[in-house]
């Protein structure tokens, strides 16, 4: 498809420093006193035809403007796509209006039978091919431009060709869609895999760059958890202020969706990556001005 300008940053918002909108924060949301600068939300979630999460989302999105993030649409499956599940999805992009619309570059499902997990996928050109021509489709159904998310992993395929952030920049060129880029996901798979994160940064193009994700991970001692259950770790922080002195300011949004904290505490990750941001955008124009 072709939808305009093949650099995606200028058509794309920056939003800010948003949260993902979870359940036990629903009644902030109701009250009107949920203070962000943007909601992201789980597709699926609303992909209903009535209820409470649908009245929540319309008070979200009077409050603030809306992100739709999807994680069952199984972008690097070989099931055929889902029509129903496009066609709920277009419908929901249609009464909401999101900023954008995001999925995760994985697959999870096998003959209509759902992992509920989002697995890596081998990096080689046919795998490429596949997910280019999915992810075409996706944007013809919906007509928009989507971005695709980098996963966590815990193994590798011996029979991959190139390197995850190869691959990743090349499903966005392909395809000419844009990257939800996570630094949490990177730093995990860094780890586990023994590259270096800084490498995948350097691999990937600014133009393509439409979001950014930081979330908390465990430590299982052999290996990290992309569990999004803690604060944003010191070394994830870390990989943020390097992505933001190579991409610039790109909407960025804190997850968590186990042992969910207050609303306040939530809040206070994204006022962070707020700071951090101006920090380094700071220093970056002062180098400049020297």
């Amino acid at each position: 498809m072709s939808l305009g300008s093949r650099s995606l940053v200028p058509l794309l918002p920056h939003l800010g420093h948003g949260i993902g909108l979870r359940p036990p924060h629903y009644p902030r949301v109701l009250d009107g006193t949920a203070r962000v600068d943007w909601f992201e939300v789980i597709s699926e979630n609303f992909m209903i035809r009535g209820g409470r999460p649908l009245d929540v989302l319309e008070k979200a999105r009077a409050l603030a403007p809306v992100v739709l993030h999807g994680v069952s649409m199984n972008l690097g499956g070989t099931d055929p796509l889902n029509d129903r599940h496009l066609d709920e999805l277009a419908q929901l992009a249609d009464r909401f209006e999101p900023a954008w619309v995001s999925e995760h570059l994985c697959w999870g499902a096998f003959g209509r039978h759902y992992a509920h997990d989002l697995l890596p996928l081998p990096y080689t050109d046919e795998a490429l091919a596949h997910v280019a021509e999915r992810v075409r489709r996706v944007q013809d159904r919906l007509g928009r431009r989507i971005l695709v998310e980098n996963v966590s992993s815990y193994l590798t395929f011996s029979h991959s060709t190139m390197a995850e952030w190869t691959f990743l920049g090349a499903v966005a060129e392909t395809a000419d869609c844009g990257i939800l880029l996570d630094v949490n996901n990177i730093y995990v798979s860094a780890v586990n895999h023994g590259f270096a994160p800084t490498e995948y940064l350097a691999g990937l193009s600014r133009d393509r760059i439409g979001q950014v994700h930081l979330a908390g991970h465990s430590d299982a001692g052999t290996h990290l958890v992309d569990t999004h259950d803690h604060p944003v770790p010191s070394p994830v922080w870390a990989l943020y202020r390097e992505a933001v002195r190579r991409f610039g300011p790109v909407a960025t949004l804190v997850e968590w969706d186990d042992r969910i904290p207050s609303f306040e505490e939530v809040v206070a990750e994204a006022s962070r990556a707020r700071a951090v941001e101006a920090d380094v955008l700071g220093a970056c124009r002062r180098r400049v001005h020297l």
